[in-house]
């Protein structure tokens, strides 16, 4: 529905500052859940990633594994060889034959030592890798606890305020459509670059109800009389008069 653009000045100040009440209203019962869902968030992509790692750590344990046995299969195909080249020693007929033969024994013999080598060294690997995930299984079995917990703190906090928060919210989508659009975006885009979520001001002590700046006495006076939209010079919020803040009932 498009708003009314034949509201008073009045009108429309009221509009926008019962819109402010409304976001004000939501902004602190958001707030009640401060950092726990940005935490909740950062637990599951942390769980997610240690994970990851566990997975690898056992694909890697099982490529270690893997080689171990390949690295155990060429042992025996080598020790086999040994023995069908000291078999054939029996049977040499010449100093060449002889050399050749127990050259072969010697590679041989190499390669059963850089296998066995390589099997220890894969097996010490493997330790560490067993030692290096159950460390990581405990930290993970840690922040599953801790996931449980914040979502445990979450999931009550947004049951103690949905019902209110969704009647806030109803209630928003319905004031915004009796705003025109340029005053709806101009509110909307001072909240969006304060930290207070303050887009419309009361003037407070004769200073802003947004930024505390001091606000000259003529400039109150005309902010009193409802006959202008004026904003802060120094923040640029909408600044309104104490009593018609009072006004504003939701």
């Amino acid at each position: 529905m498009a708003a009314n653009t034949e509201l008073t000045v009045e009108q429309k100040l009221q509009a926008l500052y019962k819109l402010q009440v409304i976001d004000s209203k939501i902004d602190k019962l958001r707030s009640v859940r401060g950092e726990l869902p940005m935490e909740v968030a950062d637990l599951e992509d942390e769980l997610a990633g240690l994970e990851t790692r566990s997975e690898n750590l056992e694909a890697e344990v099982k490529q270690m594994e893997a080689s171990i046995s390949a690295n155990k299969t060429q042992i025996m195909d080598a020790k086999a060889n040994i023995k069908k080249y000291e078999k054939q020693l029996e049977n040499v007929k010449n100093n060449r034959e002889f050399d050749a033969l127990n050259k072969e024994i010697e590679i041989a013999g190499l390669e059963v030592q850089a296998a066995e080598k390589r099997i220890k060294n894969l097996q010490f690997d493997i330790e560490q890798k067993k030692v290096t995930k159950e460390a990581l299984l405990a930290e993970l079995d840690g922040r599953k606890v801790d996931l449980k917990n914040k979502k445990g703190e979450l999931d009550t906090i947004v049951d103690e305020t949905e019902k209110e928060e969704k009647g806030l919210i109803d209630m928003r989508d319905k004031a915004v459509k009796g705003i025109e659009e340029r005053l709806l975006n101009g509110y909307n885009g001072i909240r969006a670059n304060v930290k207070n979520g303050i887009g419309i001001a009361i003037i407070e002590r004769n200073s802003c109800g947004g930024c505390f700046s001091k606000i000259p006495p003529q400039r109150q006076a005309d902010i009193r009389q409802r006959k202008k939209i004026l904003v802060c010079e120094h923040c640029g919020r909408v600044l309104v008069d104490p009593q018609l803040a009072e006004e504003i009932t939701l």
